[in-house]
């Protein structure tokens, strides 16, 4: 059966879910929650309107800043629909108790083929040590906007390489077990980006199966998105912008290459939603625990 959409926001992230839901044959219409111009989806104004829709999946990807009552306001109105909430969950650490509906978080990278090999390499093996690198240039992020503008930017909405980057974060939990240790914590701006919150994050910490390391900036001209993993008898590193991982043994080295467009992450997301398969995605209760883990570099980093 075919699934009504509705998205909450219309900015970068919310038209790119709406390009992307348009081309899956499973859904039937999109809606649209915006102030915005909308010419390509059905437009609607305000939240007394979505009892009338009664869609089937919803996505809300407004600023985070608004996640928090977006998700209230529709567990309240709507029964038994799925809901996807654009990472991180919320701005800060809450609570919301989720029992109408079933409740998603958008970490898509858990769909990455990269960081399926590795979960599934990495089960029985002895790891020591993990780095992970997400180094980018925020005046690039968004085509046409002016990044001092964008909510990235601004502590207010949510903004900050902390929560924006903090796939890495989700990542690295979903591989290696739960973060249990945190024993150092940067977070603050260093560069001369015009933004009034973080733009680089060092954590040094331990989950249940590995040593980590997590470095995230906003101001980087060297574009990488790596993970670097050492264990008993190997060494592997993941690129996800190159899409390929190398594996290092004693006298060995392989390469495997694999095809990932920036859809296909998104795309894999929203087909296994739309079809009640949900073992891949990010929980509601793995989101707010992954808040909680937030909540706690934050106050280590006052």
């Amino acid at each position: 059966m075919k699934k009504k959409v509705l998205i909450v926001g219309y900015g970068s992230i919310g038209k790119r879910h709406a390009q992307i839901l348009k081309k899956l044959n499973i859904v039937s219409k999109i809606y649209v929650l915006t102030k915005q111009k909308c010419k390509k989806f059905i437009k609607i104004k305000n939240f007394k309107e979505i009892k009338n829709i009664d869609p089937d999946y919803i996505i809300i990807a407004s600023r985070t800043s608004d996640h928090y009552k977006h998700l209230l306001l529709i567990e309240k109105t709507l029964k038994n629909k799925i809901i996807l909430v654009e990472k991180p969950l919320f701005k800060e650490f809450k609570r919301i108790k989720i029992k109408r509906n079933k409740v998603f978080v958008g970490y898509n990278l858990r769909y990455h083929p990269i960081i399926i090999f590795i979960k599934n390499f990495i089960e029985k093996r002895k790891i020591f040590s993990v780095h992970i690198n997400c180094h980018s240039y925020l005046p690039n992020w968004r085509k046409g906007v002016d990044y001092s503008k964008s909510n990235t930017a601004k502590r207010k909405y949510g903004g900050g390489a902390l929560l924006e980057l903090s796939h890495e974060l989700d990542y690295l939990q979903l591989i290696f077990d739960k973060i249990y240790k945190l024993n150092h914590v940067t977070v603050k701006k260093i560069s001369n980006l015009k933004i009034n919150t973080d733009d680089y994050v060092n954590i040094i910490g331990k989950t249940i199966k590995s040593n980590f390391c997590v470095n995230l900036n906003l101001f980087s001209l060297q574009i990488q998105r790596k993970i670097m993993i050492n264990g008993k008898g190997f060494s592997l590193e993941g690129d996800l912008i190159e899409n390929t991982i190398r594996i290092f043994e004693k006298n060995k080295k392989k390469i495997k290459k694999f095809k990932v467009d920036t859809e296909y992450t998104y795309k894999a997301q929203h087909k296994s939603l739309l079809n009640n398969v949900y073992e891949n995605s990010c929980t509601y209760r793995q989101g707010v625990q992954l808040m909680l883990i937030i909540n706690k570099i934050k106050n280590l980093n006052k």
